[in-house]
């Protein structure tokens, strides 16, 4: 948590109410009030706190969380290139191995620039994959330690060792894995037990046995389809009730664990019994995951932005915003609730995942994160309403972490 001071937050509208003040002491929301009259340079009625932010009537929404990105593969602000992938994950890992050294700055300059302008529109909170093979060592993982640590105090990043080339088909592959978590990852990684290293057993027994070992999260990217991703899911679901990790595993993507809707409601139920957050790119096509569903079942979801102009994809710019949009259009919102759930879920939602002992969202109309108590990380935010940010992506956003201005306009405070 970066230092903190009180400050008095003027005149906005959580999440699109009534104009308030919000008061915060040593980084918490204290107090929230009707906004009082107050002409600049007179007396300050709720008292002098050391720094007073005004509003001006924007709207205050909790900052986001980017709950799914790879930070170690952005090429955004460079040139754009010919996308040179692949189909397949094991294809498109070699020809993320082939170019990324070839970037024209360093893996340290454009994880911290990215990072950075992901805080500059609004988030505050990151779990961020760092790729560790036999090929890049510990490289990509201590270049997002270092913007980790250039940024501390404006932003909470999670840091998960990532198997992207699977852990059994090249030798060294787990050894590597547990040198990053000894190096200061916090979550451990897997990826697709099934199809990509084809022995799902082996594969979660390393994944598993290192989490019980480091006392460590697990995140797994699911790209598994249909029957095969949910026999992924059920041995999931299995080691994690063995292991008392509930609340503390993620599956990433799951693209198709929802395409047969006689499945979905069984699913839910072991998600939500074993307490398997989950983790969305928003992505297009027909594979959706059902996030209104998820939080409604009880299940912890966040929304994410994956890879960034990189050699998997030339989409992603480092705005959650856009994501956000992104998440709407995709599950095809138009109802002003269901678009503010979205930006529920790219908000608090992705935070309980980072925090599990947070709050999780609940009803689609659950609007956390405002209140007397909660922790100050706000975006103040031009737009009439919600669903008119999200539609319009403004560029007049003020970003306050522990009630402390971190970035204004779009640019680094």
């Amino acid at each position: 948590m970066p230092p903190s001071s009180a400050a008095l937050i003027r005149d906005v509208r959580p999440w699109g109410g009534p104009a308030v003040d919000l008061t915060v002491a040593d980084g918490v929301i204290t107090a929230v009030s009707p906004t009082q009259p107050y002409a600049e340079g007179s007396a300050d009625p709720a008292g002098s706190p050391e720094t007073v932010v005004q509003g001006r009537g924007r709207l205050a929404l909790p900052t986001f969380t980017d709950a799914h990105c790879h930070l170690d593969s952005n090429r955004v602000g460079l040139p754009f290139r010919p996308h040179t992938g692949g189909p397949g994950v094991w294809t498109m890992m070699l020809n993320d191995r082939a170019n990324w050294r070839d970037a024209e700055v360093d893996i340290t300059e454009r994880v911290t620039d990215l990072l950075g302008r992901e805080i500059a529109h609004g988030v505050t909170t990151v779990r961020s994959f760092a790729q560790v093979d036999v090929d890049a060592g510990l490289e990509r993982l201590e270049a997002v330690l270092s913007a980790r640590e250039t940024h501390k105090d404006r932003a909470s990043v999670q840091v998960v060792a990532f198997p992207q080339a699977g852990l059994l088909r090249e030798e060294g592959s787990p050894q590597v894995l547990e040198d990053a978590l000894r190096a200061g990852a916090d979550v451990v990684g897997g990826i697709d037990p099934c199809t990509l290293d084809r022995d799902p057993v082996r594969h979660l027994d390393i994944v598993f046995g290192l989490a019980e070992k480091f006392g460590a999260p697990v995140d797994i990217h699911l790209h598994e389809p249909g029957e095969l991703g949910l026999f992924s899911v059920d041995l999931i679901v299995e080691r994690t009730l063995a292991l008392g990790m509930q609340g503390n595993v993620l599956i990433s993507h799951g693209y198709a664990l929802f395409d047969d809707p006689t499945r979905v409601d069984g699913l839910l139920a072991s998600l939500a019994e074993a307490d398997i957050a989950m983790a969305t790119i928003a992505p297009g096509g027909k594979s959706r995951v059902p996030v209104d569903r998820l939080t409604e079942a009880g299940v912890r979801v966040g929304l994410g932005q994956d890879g960034q102009r990189d050699y998997w994809s030339p989409y992603g710019n480092g705005d959650m915003l856009d994501r956000t949009w992104q998440l709407a259009f995709t599950m095809g919102h138009r109802a002003d609730e269901l678009i503010e759930h979205a930006v529920a879920v790219a908000t608090r939602g992705g935070a309980s995942i980072v925090e599990p002992r947070l709050s999780r969202l609940g009803a689609v109309s659950d609007r956390p994160g405002l209140a007397v108590g909660d922790v100050a990380d706000l975006l103040l935010v031009e737009g009439e309403t919600v669903t008119s940010a999200v539609m319009d992506r403004p560029s007049d956003r003020t970003v306050l972490r522990a009630g402390r201005v971190v970035a204004d306009q779009l640019e680094l405070v």
